[in-house]
């Protein structure tokens, strides 16, 4: 469940002139992020480091392997910035397994794609779409808005995560039912798939919007030794996708001189991408991440603090990608595996000669791998659990929403929102339920 903020603070999202506040708005997602303060930080490291001197906490800080920010003239930590100092710096990491032990068990959901991708790569290129192994999968997903989060008899607007229809692994998608008579399913050309509700609040009571639907998720693999060399440069794939996006694909200078230092020498496109790849697996690891919403460069938030989560890595690859001339997008939703239900992004890349490509850099190269195309697998393939929500980042939503969204990059958990302004992650839950069908 989604994690509620631990901090009182009164939103401020209009000033006394009934203009939006943007500034009291980011405010109040930092605060709801950065929760912990310095004494719970330093006692959690010491349970692990008994000895660490404060020198040595403050040389994290300025890393950013212990990241923190100054709010309200105090310094406040990221609510999991002690936990990610073991996942992000080597020596912490090492620690760690050191001190906690190593699991020698792999989790349900790793066991599921260790057997699902020999399926696939043995499958797939009989296929003309190259997809293969279809699971289906029935979906009840709920949305609840806090007791008294908006004044009694307000309308509140709602637009939940719905599954893509415009996709060839994603076939078959059927509404079951919605909690409201009322419901809008957004048309495909919105690249945020969505389905609309509203609904009166009642004092004392949470608002619940829920939705249950199916769907068939396909796992697809391309064989990258069969893409072209080549780019038809003029097509309206490469001008679009290989462009620069409003602050999440920048092409900055730090950015272009790594792109062109991972890729010198190299002139197919597919092997520019797998340096890029390989190099993003083996230099930022996986961490917790703050909201993306108060973040004003995610790809340099991740060269700049050495980690990343799915998305954050997801956008540094399509980045680096673009520079180099491959097309590349955003695309996600949620991994749907046995026992390992979460949101989840990933990227696409365009190779002339196959088309559009799944990849999926926080996967990256498996530990479990036995092959050298099971160890690239993500660099062209995706798994079959994966449910498609959204084919780019930061679109407009259907209807159009008045305010703010509470992600403003990703649309996963959906969006809530009334007449005087966008309802926060810290007001409402979510719930995902699955069940596989035969």
């Amino acid at each position: 469940m989604l994690r509620k903020c631990m901090v009182s603070v009164v939103l401020c999202m209009a000033t006394a002139a009934g203009a939006y506040d943007w500034e009291g708005d980011l405010r109040h997602r930092l605060l709801c992020d950065f929760t912990a303060d310095r004494e719970s930080v330093v006692d959690y490291i010491r349970g692990l480091i008994p000895g660490v001197t404060d020198e040595k906490i403050t040389a994290w800080e300025k890393s950013g392997a212990l990241e923190c920010m100054e709010l309200d003239g105090e310094k406040r930590y990221f609510h999991a910035a002690a936990r990610n100092l073991f996942r992000i710096d080597p020596k912490c990491a090492k620690i760690w397994r050191r001190r906690m032990g190593t699991n020698d068990f792999y989790s349900t959901g790793e066991v599921a794609v260790m057997r699902n991708l020999p399926q696939i790569l043995r499958d797939a290129p009989n296929n003309p779409l190259r997809i293969a192994q279809a699971r289906r999968m029935r979906v009840t997903y709920t949305l609840s808005v806090d007791a008294d989060a908006v004044p009694d008899g307000e309308k509140v607007r709602c637009w939940l995560p719905f599954p893509r229809r415009d996709h060839p692994r994603q076939t078959d998608v059927e509404l079951a039912w919605a909690s409201e008579e009322k419901y809008t399913i957004s048309n495909p050309k919105y690249r945020h798939s969505t389905l609309y509700m509203e609904k009166r609040a009642e004092a004392g009571k949470p608002t619940v919007f829920s939705e249950c639907f199916e769907f068939t998720a396909h796992g697809a693999w391309f064989d990258l030794s069969e893409a072209s060399p080549f780019y038809d440069t003029k097509s309206a794939v490469c001008k679009e996708y290989t462009s620069e996006r409003d602050r999440h694909v920048v092409f900055t200078p730090q950015l272009r001189a790594l792109a062109d230092s991972l890729t010198q020498g190299l002139d197919k496109p597919t092997d520019k991408a797998r340096a890029i790849f390989t190099y993003i697996n083996g230099h930022f690891p996986w961490a917790s991440a703050r909201e993306y919403s108060t973040i004003p460069n995610i790809p340099m938030y991740v060269l700049q603090n050495r980690h990343g989560d799915c998305g954050q890595v997801s956008l540094l690859l399509i980045t680096l990608c673009r520079i180099c001339g491959i097309p590349a997008r955003f695309q996600s939703g949620w991994q749907v595996h046995p026992g390992a239900v979460n949101l989840h992004d990933w990227a696409e890349l365009y190779f002339e000669g196959l088309g559009w490509v799944p990849v999926d850099q926080s996967y990256g190269i498996q530990s479990y791998a036995r092959t050298e195309r099971e160890r690239y697998f993500y660099l062209g393939g995706i798994d079959s659990w994966r449910m498609i929500v959204n084919s780019d980042y930061g679109m407009p939503l259907s209807p159009k929403k008045k305010y703010p969204r509470s992600e403003t990059v990703d649309f996963q958990r959906g969006e809530v929102e009334w007449k005087g302004g966008n309802i926060y992650f810290d007001q409402w839950s979510y719930d995902i339920q699955v069940e596989y069908l035969p």
